[in-house]
């Protein structure tokens, strides 16, 4: 499915800012205010000024919490969001209710007990990340993520992404039954997004501290729903030419990498 571009223009607005340039300033403007964020359950709260305001809304970071003060903006960041920051940017350190500064594995392990798929949601995140892909919440769509190729403003999203554990099924509980499948498949389609489902397998090494998401694997599968009317003219030549050919018509899930 191509990217749906809003408005003439887009497309060109994207290209001559791309989104890896965007995160680029992003990380030097936190990192030069030595920013800091604070657990506040599954989420982390982040107070910025105008400069990192304008840079987290254009990188599509955490969404913005409305309070009395003026000088100050409040963020509001998710767990994948604020760890990604921190762990794989470098730009972003977080404390918690007591002031001191949380490492890497005991935001690792924070973040577990607040979310117990968060290893696997985190790999998810952060291959989509990395690959300068926009990933924002999919609650609404009835999926994991929505990724889009730039900011929501210019482009429309093009996958909605379920994350799968290969080891562990019940990681979110989906597509575990035909039903499922088909559900998810049309409300995909019927929003104009294709289904990108996110195999997570961590090879045997658990989920004891962040240095083993080197170690996991990740599998992307695009899942399609085949409809027989874009083989109808194909179907009546073939007729035509055999007369003899049958053609039955049904719904199948085609797998692509």
């Amino acid at each position: 499915m191509a990217p749906r571009w809003k408005g003439k223009g887009s497309e060109a607005k994207a290209l001559a800012d791309p989104m890896s340039k965007i995160i680029s300033q992003l990380c030097a403007s936190l990192i030069q205010i030595d920013a800091q964020g604070l657990l506040s359950g599954c989420s982390v709260l982040l107070a910025v000024e105008t400069e990192q305001i304008e840079l987290l809304t254009r990188a599509c970071f955490g969404r913005p919490i409305i309070t009395s003060e003026k000088d100050k903006q409040w963020f509001q960041l998710g767990l994948e969001e604020a760890f990604y920051l921190c762990y794989s940017l470098k730009c972003l350190k977080i404390v918690g209710e007591d002031n001191c500064h949380k490492n890497a594995v005991e935001l690792w392990q924070y973040m577990k007990s607040e979310k117990a798929a968060f290893p696997d949601f985190y790999k998810a995140y952060s291959h989509l990340r990395m690959k300068n892909w926009v990933v924002r919440p999919g609650s609404q769509y009835g999926v994991d993520f929505v990724a889009y190729r730039h900011h929501p403003s210019l482009v429309h999203s093009e996958y909605a992404v379920l994350v799968l554990s290969e080891e562990d099924g019940d990681v979110n509980g989906r597509l575990r039954v035909w039903s499922d499948f088909h559900c998810t498949i049309r409300l995909c389609g019927s929003v104009a997004k294709t289904l990108l489902v996110l195999s997570i397998n961590k090879n045997g090494h658990g989920a004891i501290s962040p240095s083993c998401l080197e170690r996991y694997s990740i599998k992307e599968h695009t899942i399609t729903r085949w409809s027989p009317e874009q083989s109808r003219e194909d179907r009546i030549a073939i007729e035509k030419e055999t007369n003899n050919i049958k053609i039955f018509n049904g719904n199948d899930v085609e797998l692509t990498r």
